[in-house]
């Protein structure tokens, strides 16, 4: 049997110089705080909300995933798992390879899914396009909280996706994920890729 050394030793010259300034030009904290936020089963989104100034700013986790786009999907690939850009939407996301992971990502994604489609055909319901959920200066107010706290329907839609503390629960749900951002005291809005999938959800049900 070989020794490991042996198995190890290149059968030609390979020029590393590629791999290893890629490598170079990644701080390790940079690439750790990306895959946290992964780990965490967050979305990284191109815009992040700025409470201290109420304002959008750029990621600049997005944007090392975007200019070394390369490099992590050949990393998280060895990890077993593989790095999605949206463009439409603007956000990364992994994509898990192994049974077990897939069944904990359905169930996630059928609760996201809920509580997009329950946000967007209250909204769609009160006359409002489903674009200002998206936006910082619409999105929901606190009235519009009140509302769908106090709809039994939507409750007991929610209690069925085990979101058992309502809709403060399921709005948790979605921030913990970067799919939506808290801009003040009962006030909320759709990220980029919160909206994309809400988007899309309607899209399919459209098409029947």
């Amino acid at each position: 049997m070989p020794e490991f050394s042996d198995a190890m030793e290149p059968t030609e010259s390979v020029d590393h110089s590629h791999s290893l300034s890629s490598f170079e030009q990644i701080l390790p904290a940079h690439s750790a705080a990306i895959y946290r936020e992964f780990q965490a089963g967050r979305v990284v989104v191109r815009d992040v909300w700025d409470g201290n100034r109420s304002e959008l700013r750029a990621n600049p986790l997005y944007n090392l995933l975007y200019n070394q786009l390369s490099h992590f999907r050949t990393f998280y690939e060895h990890l077993g798992s593989e790095l999605v850009f949206n463009e439409t939407g603007a956000f990364f996301f992994l994509k898990e390879s192994s049974d077990d992971e897939s069944e904990e990502h359905d169930e996630n994604a059928f609760r996201v899914q809920v509580i997009l489609l329950l946000i967007g055909r209250y909204f769609a319901r009160s006359g409002r396009d489903l674009e200002y959920l998206g936006r910082p200066d619409a999105g929901l107010n606190e009235q519009d909280l009140a509302a769908l706290e106090g709809d039994e329907e939507y409750q007991e839609i929610l209690r069925a996706a085990r979101f058992e503390k309502g809709v403060p629960e399921a709005l948790d749900y979605l921030d913990k994920r970067n799919l939506l951002f808290r801009a003040g005291a009962g006030r909320c809005f759709l990220s980029s890729a919160g909206l994309y999938f809400l988007q899309e959800l309607v899209r399919e049900y459209e098409q029947g």
